[in-house]
């Protein structure tokens, strides 16, 4: 997979992509991120990317000039590229979305800055829009990278391992369970003993109820969204009963 990353601040991603299952997967070449400056496409000697908005008001305003040549130059390369643009007017960014992107084999994200980019670039250039939250940053940098760590981890061989990916939090709308590992004992609190029984069974069911009981108390929305099995039904029902003797998950 080849994901471009257009923006005016290079360094702003080039540290993290380099770095821990990224940067392993970027040097087993299992993807191909690469790195765009919008800057190099500006025609005048200042490498201008921003100027006044028409109407007057606060703020500058990305030109269309350059990011249209940006964009043109990396379709032309590749018409089969989706164009994205991270603006906090998209589609709010999830799971769902990170399996779709992942599936693609190139896309190219575009990070905005100040007051945004010309309308037309969003209305002519841009084929989608995300947004990874309710929120305001300065720029589209931080969200290119929370869009390229989700989506890399689900492509082939970057994880190492199927099994984490079917176990994660939101793989199948809920809260992931919680882990524990060594020392048995830290402090006054124990690892719980279903984890240590060896009953392979009997650990997972107990992990399926955690993480129902988990989501209940702290995302219900996802419960909601969900249609839960029988045996869901009935493992929620008995830790809600058993939950007035002792708290879950400690």
């Amino acid at each position: 997979m080849i994901i471009d990353i257009l923006t005016i601040f290079p360094g702003m991603v080039a540290g993290p992509i380099a770095e821990s299952i990224i940067g392993k997967a970027i040097e087993r070449e299992l993807i191909d991120i690469r790195i765009i400056n919008i800057r190099d496409y500006a025609a005048d000697s200042h490498r201008t990317t921003d100027d006044r908005p028409f109407g007057g008001g606060s703020g500058m305003v990305m030109k269309p000039e350059p990011l249209g040549a940006a964009i043109d130059d990396v379709r032309t390369k590749d018409p089969s590229t989706r164009v994205i643009l991270l603006s906090p007017q998209g589609r709010l960014f999830d799971q769902d979305i990170a399996f779709e992107l992942s599936r693609l084999s190139h896309i190219c994200l575009v990070c905005g800055r100040y007051e945004g980019v010309d309308e037309r670039i969003r209305n002519h250039y841009v084929d989608d829009e995300i947004s990874i939250g309710d929120y305001v940053l300065t720029g589209g940098e931080l969200p290119a990278l929370v869009i390229v760590d989700s989506v890399a981890r689900l492509l082939p061989g970057v994880l190492g391992s199927n099994e984490s990916l079917t176990e994660e939090s939101f793989t199948f709308g809920l809260l992931e369970y919680p882990h524990y590992t060594r020392p048995e004992i830290f402090g006054n609190h124990r690892v719980p003993d279903i984890l240590l029984s060896g009953n392979h069974g009997a650990i997972r069911r107990w992990r399926r109820q955690q993480a129902l009981v988990r989501t209940l108390q702290r995302r219900p929305d996802l419960l909601e969204k969900n249609q839960l099995s029988r045996e869901d039904e009935e493992l929620l029902a008995e830790a809600i009963r058993e939950e007035g003797d002792e708290k879950i998950g400690e």
